[in-house]
């Protein structure tokens, strides 16, 4: 920017700084001005008073037009990475004249997007303008910005003025979570501990009294050991047992290696992954929780997203050491997988596989070798490399 710009750009923001028209104009009331010391004629000097006086209105009335104007912000709902971003700002005129020809812009932060501006032709006395626009999103991430700009030239558009209103706004773009119909990493892990979990599944199938959850309608396919003969006589139709499910207390824990140095592609498909894999498991109505660098273990659809949503690759390790239980380790650290506790699985984004990082692999039979050019959503379901 040049200096003549940045003149400009601070005479707007702390006053008012000359359009073309007021610039033109200006320069033709300094030639009047001086063709009448030259001649002495007296219209002349008139002339030339007129248009000064004239620049001098126009230059008052932007700074009062902006006056009064009240700035609102509606909350932003969350969206995932992809989708659009729904804004709404509101601005109010609570004074008795209207307020004309307006200029508003949203500074967004330049990571989301470049400036979105509006223009409002008229706000009535007393009433309420809404805009409301759509930003596109690409990558997950915890936005915020600050500034919405008001700005106006009116009523004679020789002067453009420009003030900055504080109105906070923070939108939240969680990552993608991709659809998976099986994912053998989760399906997997402690296996080798699950006798106590399929003897008491077992238990409770085979259950008919003790255990009954719920009564629900009959439906195809139901065994006919579950129903339940006296309420089914009552209500005039078949009443099924619904059961307890038993569980084998363990948890599955997603840890992602969020203090590594990661490059930035690699980062977003693990988290891309972690996020998948929280999802399925809640599905599978596991015991999942969510492990970063930074914030320890959490649990909680929407905490997981928003962590998920802020995490960055190089943060902070202020969460202390993982969990010593089986755990699903994203890393890109081949040398972290030797320290796993027993009965973990391990995914890798590698640098490099040749020599000594593939050797270090094979040492381990229990993980995923990520390929960046193969979708990651197929992997996820695939049993992969050592599973």
């Amino acid at each position: 920017m040049s200096i003549f710009n940045r003149i400009a750009d601070w005479l707007e923001t702390r006053a008012c700084t000359p359009a073309y028209a007021g610039w033109l104009l200006g320069a033709i009331a300094v030639c009047f001005i001086a063709a009448a010391v030259n001649t002495m004629v007296g219209w002349l000097y008139a002339l030339g008073g007129i248009t000064f006086a004239l620049l001098g209105i126009a230059a008052v009335l932007p700074v009062r037009s902006l006056r009064n104007l009240t700035v609102r912000r509606h909350s932003i709902l969350p969206v995932t990475a992809g989708d659009k971003l729904t804004v709404e700002i509101e601005i109010e005129n609570s004074t008795n004249q209207p307020k004309t020809l307006l200029q508003i812009q949203d500074v967004l932060p330049y990571v989301l997007g470049k400036p979105v501006q509006t223009a409002i032709e008229n706000i009535p006395p007393y009433s309420t303008h809404n805009w409301v626009y759509e930003q596109p999103t690409e990558r997950r991430g915890i936005y915020r910005w600050h500034a919405v700009q008001v700005r106006t030239a009116a009523p004679v558009g020789l002067f453009w003025c420009r003030r900055s209103r504080e109105v906070p706004a923070t939108a939240i773009v969680y990552p993608t979570v991709l659809p998976l119909s099986h994912c053998p990493i989760v399906d997997e892990i402690g296996r080798e501990d699950s006798a106590q979990f399929s003897s008491r599944d077992r238990q409770s199938q085979a259950a008919t009294v003790g255990l009954t959850k719920a009564l629900r309608p009959y439906r195809i396919g139901d065994p006919t050991r579950l129903i339940h003969w006296r309420t089914s006589a009552r209500y005039g139709e078949l009443k099924v047992r619904e059961l307890e499910v038993f569980t084998s207390g363990q948890e599955i824990i997603i840890c992602l290696d969020s203090a590594a140095i990661w490059p930035t592609e690699d980062f977003e498909q693990a988290v891309i992954a972690a996020a998948s894999m929280y999802f399925y498991a809640c599905r599978q109505q596991l015991n999942v929780k969510l492990w970063t660098a930074s914030t320890g273990l959490l649990q909680g659809n929407r905490v997981v997203l928003e962590t998920l949503a802020a995490t960055r690759a190089g943060e902070e390790g202020s969460a202390g050491a993982t969990p010593n239980l089986p755990l699903i380790w994203l890393t890109q650290n081949p040398g972290s997988l030797n320290s796993l506790p027993t009965g973990s699985r391990w995914m890798l984004w590698p640098q490099a596989l040749p020599d000594e990082s593939a050797k270090l692999v094979n040492q381990y039979s229990s993980g995923l070798v990520i390929k960046t050019e193969q979708p990651l959503q197929l992997q996820l379901q695939s049993r992969g490399s050592g599973i």
